[in-house]
């Protein structure tokens, strides 16, 4: 009878059950610490990005937009409370400040008291603010300004042909055109009366302002 052959050191094993000598259960609790060491750095690393991003000048609320520096989209809209139409060209040569808006939305409803006092205090100034409403109905929007005031023009958007060409995905959302036409800077959510008027004096000083993210952003309802 020839002895019974030793199976070699290493080699994996035909039950399946063993590899290397190794059971799959000491293998199972090594595999899960190693994953969750993988997290830990992955989310260390993120942490620290965020800290050394804002200290050395990749400040995480800064917006990114395609619109930044290029011309801003043209547009005419009728006014929302009168006759006739108000086109961007017609504001040439003026800082123009263009707030997407509507009545349903909470951090519009929030910021419009800073907008309209900012509006108000940079009008002399050769700054404009131009509100343009956002899927709402008209008469929603004047019932807006009927409660909470008027200190600049609103225009109607319809079929957000112009929202769409400011890449609008949610509101409110506040766009800076200077006097030649291009977009330098713009506001993400809900503003308020210290960005907006950093933001116009940077601008006033003939330089470049940040474009920032500001408070709560509101999708249309049913979105």
């Amino acid at each position: 009878m020839k002895p019974e052959s030793k199976q070699p050191e290493g080699e994996v094993r035909q039950d399946g059950d063993k590899r290397l000598g190794i059971d799959k259960d000491e293998t199972a609790p090594r595999v899960r610490y190693a994953r969750w060491a993988a997290v830990l750095v992955a989310v260390a690393g993120i942490l620290l990005g965020v800290v050394f991003g804002s200290r050395f000048g990749m400040d995480p609320s800064l917006v990114k937009s395609p619109l930044l520096g290029k011309e801003a989209p043209a547009f005419e809209l009728p006014y929302l409370e009168k006759e006739g139409t108000l086109s961007l060209e017609s504001l040439r040569g003026q800082i123009v400040v263009v707030n997407f808006w509507a009545s349903w939305c909470v951090a519009c409803r929030a910021e419009h008291n800073d907008l309209v006092r900012t509006a108000l205090r940079y009008e002399d100034k050769g700054v404009r603010f131009v509100g343009i409403v956002f899927q709402d109905k008209p008469e929603a929007a004047i019932r807006f300004l009927d409660e909470l005031g008027r200190g600049y023009d609103s225009v109607t958007d319809e079929g957000s042909r112009v929202a769409i060409e400011y890449g609008v995905y949610g509101i409110p959302e506040t766009f800076f055109i200077d006097p030649e036409g291009i977009v330098a800077a713009k506001i993400v959510g809900e503003s308020n009366a210290g960005l907006l008027s950093s933001t116009l004096d940077t601008m006033l000083r003939g330089e470049v302002p940040q474009s920032r993210v500001g408070g709560n952003l509101q999708a249309p309802p049913g979105s």
